[in-house]
């Protein structure tokens, strides 16, 4: 049976919903990073709190709290990947990018975690970990072309650089709190708009 020849409209509009399409594959909705970006923020304060008011003995107590969580997490997403219905979407260059990112990221969060464990002093340890995430928000900022995401990465350099000199660890979870801020929860939220509203244009082209 022969195909009808698609009209010049037509192949425009095909042309229209495939660049949107693609937008809308290349582009992160940010639900990660706020979600990670507010509970980094919540340790870091209270454990400010937790140091001014003395609520616990421990000085690590909500960043041990933080990290109960994040092995939960883990360990679910871990019997996901296992068990899960698989997803038959194709993988893309980029996915494939943050793969390997991710893995790279988590690897040397580790490690610098294990460090501090081991005798790194936690002022100097926290200093390493804002140094990481500024690589980690800008490959993420440069290859999705977001702008936000960029400024947020050399904002938490500079946190990152002036928490090298401070002795209090008090003032470490306040630099902490405040990079966190700027490279995860604001571009997090910036990314999550531009996501859904580039959602709904896709939705209108018949994307």
């Amino acid at each position: 049976m022969d195909q009808k020849p698609m009209t010049e409209k037509e192949s425009l509009e095909v042309i229209q919903q495939m660049i949107f399409a693609a937008k809308v594959e290349q582009k992160d909705d940010g639900k990660g990073w706020i979600v990670w970006g507010w509970l980094i923020f919540v340790a870091s304060v209270f454990t400010v709190l937790n140091i001014s008011f003395e609520w616990q003995t421990s000085t690590f107590f909500f960043w041990n709290m933080f990290g109960s969580i994040t092995i939960i997490f883990f360990i679910i997403q871990f019997v996901v990947y296992l068990f899960g219905k698989r997803s038959s979407r194709v993988k893309t260059y980029t996915k494939d990018l943050f793969d390997k990112l991710n893995f790279g990221f988590f690897l040397s969060l580790m490690l610098i975690i294990l460090s501090i464990n081991l005798g790194v002093p936690p002022t100097k340890g926290f200093a390493l970990l804002l140094g990481l995430y500024g690589f980690w928000i800008l490959i993420y900022g440069a290859v999705l072309n977001f702008k936000p995401s960029v400024i947020g990465a050399y904002i938490t350099w500079a946190f990152a650089l002036a928490s090298l000199f401070v002795t209090d660890f008090m003032w470490t979870m306040v630099l902490h709190a405040g990079a966190v801020m700027a490279g995860y929860i604001i571009p997090g939220h910036l990314a999550n708009i531009e996501f859904n509203k580039l959602n709904k244009e896709a939705i209108k082209q018949g994307v």
